[in-house]
């Protein structure tokens, strides 16, 4: 007949116990340091931000006949995208706008007003008070306008056939032209032969 071993369990008391957790936790702590003293502290060095230079692009891909063969970039912020709007800066030179100036002066008069169904130019006195005048690409010579033109058809993708002739106004201290839409709904004003779906100022 064989036996049974039985194994004895002896239980530590509490003294013994915090006695081990002291141990080990003070050669966790020091232990390490003594083997390893001639290994270097590599400190993480602090992330600073470095200039990116700007990507260099690839040569022009071949263009079809109303394409370009250049690639242009034209910095632009977006102030918000509902509604939507874009701010262009310096997207005329000084140069380019003294001139749009010079040739829009000297046929100012005072901005009209289209009216809705029921309005009267009487009843609408005050809304609008700026001065202005329409210039069109084809009247300018200097082909200024043609190139400002061409580059708002380029940011706005509708092509240049799409536009309207330049509306060049004045506003003098106190002038002012009252909240409104640059599009006109057909049933306010009436039939549109076509309508605005853009404003580029």
């Amino acid at each position: 007949m064989k036996g049974k071993w039985k194994g004895s369990k002896r239980k530590l008391g509490l003294p013994a116990a915090l006695l081990l957790c002291s141990l080990s936790f003070l050669a966790g702590l020091f232990v390490p340091t003594f083997f390893f003293q001639d290994v270097p502290i590599i400190k993480p060095k602090p992330r600073m931000l470095e200039a990116v230079q700007e990507k260099t692009y690839r040569d022009p891909m071949p263009n079809g006949v109303t394409g370009e063969s250049s690639i242009e970039s034209i910095p632009f912020q977006v102030l918000s995208w509902k509604p939507r709007a874009y701010y262009f800066p310096n997207f005329a030179t000084s140069e380019q706008c003294e001139h749009v100036i010079e040739m829009a002066k000297v046929n100012l008069k005072p901005s009209g007003l289209a009216l809705r169904e029921g309005e009267t130019e009487e009843s609408t006195k005050g809304t609008r008070t700026s001065s202005g005048t329409f210039i069109s690409a084809s009247e300018d010579e200097t082909g200024t306008l043609d190139l400002i033109e061409k580059k708002i058809a380029k940011v706005t993708s509708i092509p240049q056939s799409h536009g309207e002739a330049f509306n060049i106004l004045r506003y003098e201290i106190g002038q002012k032209y009252d909240s409104h839409y640059d599009a006109f709904n057909p049933s306010e004003y009436g039939p549109q032969s076509s309508q605005r779906v853009q404003s580029y100022m």
